[in-house]
């Protein structure tokens, strides 16, 4: 793999974490008494580089979607064409993404990198890398081209929500098929077996499960002399999503921007984008356990470790969404919460024999 085109990703802010250490230790709560929030406190403080931490009040889901050639090999239990339904429902706002977003106040943005249709969605041209993708048990995904201009284009949405305000990022992704891909991308980088990663999507059956195993495995066989070349990598097995997933994560640590992270084809692009430019999994949060068995891999590989065992599947960033009342609870318990000094609340001290 050459040198990375990226700067170097920077390090959250370890000074905002051991002053956020010492404001727990002082607060009027038993030591330990907050648990996994404390633990969300503390990041939130690191990547924010302030102590107390803000709650997030501008998050932004942005959910890319495409349309993937292996769906024709039976590997989900719902047609192509599904895809763009999907994306008319969370444009409607009753697919569970904008459902939930709802109780925390994200906003939601859904971007057509892929679907196998002219773009439709106003404003979208400029994101979109082309139509559906390459059948990657067969041929390629993407050309060398289009895997560089998704990951611009991903970068630039990086950007876009930045610089609009966002405070907190929600990647996330919608394609029939899209589990595929990105299982074979996690195999590719971690060196697991086809049948290690292979999950069940979205609810197929034993038949689809055989033909999606079989479907990995072919497109492992075509992606492993690139285990090492990300680019390669997003060429031969990933598609536009995928690509275009992996630009934004990397520029939203560049940006030092906390992402809260969640669904398979978002964690595959996660292991790309950390590859691409080291580091950049400082900058986000696992927000819950999927059954995904390839999200396994991925957290494990990331050293991340998930917020909840919520067990959602869908990809399409409810579990993240799910998570984020926790964190914005997390910053106001750091901020607001009374110290032992303040409130004359201190625990008994020992008295030597």
């Amino acid at each position: 793999m050459s040198e990375s085109p990226f700067p170097a990703v920077p390090a959250p802010d370890l000074e905002a974490r051991r002053e956020a250490v010492a404001r727990y230790e002082a607060l009027a709560v038993p030591a330990g008494g907050l648990g996994v929030l404390a633990d969300l406190g503390l990041w939130l403080a690191s990547v924010q580089g302030v102590c107390p931490p803000r709650p997030p009040v501008r998050a932004r889901v942005v959910v890319v979607a495409a349309d993937h050639g292996i769906a024709a090999a039976g590997v989900s239990a719902y047609p192509p064409e599904v895809t763009a339904r999907q994306v008319a429902a969370t444009l409607e706002q009753s697919a569970p993404v904008a459902v939930a977003a709802a109780v925390s106040g994200a906003s939601v943005r859904v971007v057509d990198a892929g679907l196998d249709r002219e773009a439709t969605l106003p404003g979208q041209e400029r994101f979109k890398v082309r139509r559906g993708s390459g059948r990657i048990d067969r041929e390629d995904a993407l050309t060398a081209a289009e895997v560089e201009n998704a990951v611009r284009i991903g970068r630039a949405l990086a950007d876009e929500e930045v610089d609009s305000g966002a405070d907190l990022l929600v990647p996330a992704s919608l394609g029939v098929g899209a589990t595929t891909p990105a299982s074979t991308l996690v195999a590719a980088v971690t060196g697991a077996e086809p049948v290690a990663v292979v999950g069940r999507g979205s609810g197929i059956g034993d038949d689809a499960w055989m033909r999606k195993a079989a479907a990995i495995r072919d497109a492992l066989r075509r992606a492993k002399p690139h285990v090492r070349d990300p680019h390669a990598l997003l060429r031969t097995a990933g598609g536009a999503d995928l690509a275009v997933l992996t630009g934004f994560l990397v520029q939203a640590a560049l940006r030092r921007t906390p992402v809260l992270l969640d669904g398979l084809v978002v964690g595959a692009a996660g292991l790309l984008a950390d590859e691409l430019a080291p580091g950049a999994h400082q900058w986000w949060l696992a927000a819950q356990h999927s059954p995904e068995p390839a999200m396994t891999l991925v957290l494990q590989h990331l050293q991340l470790v998930p917020v909840l065992d919520l067990q959602v599947r869908h990809g399409d960033g409810t579990g993240a969404v799910a998570v984020l009342p926790l964190v914005q609870a997390a910053a106001l318990l750091l901020g607001e919460t009374a110290t032992a000094e303040a409130s004359g609340i201190a625990p008994v001290r020992a008295v030597s024999g």
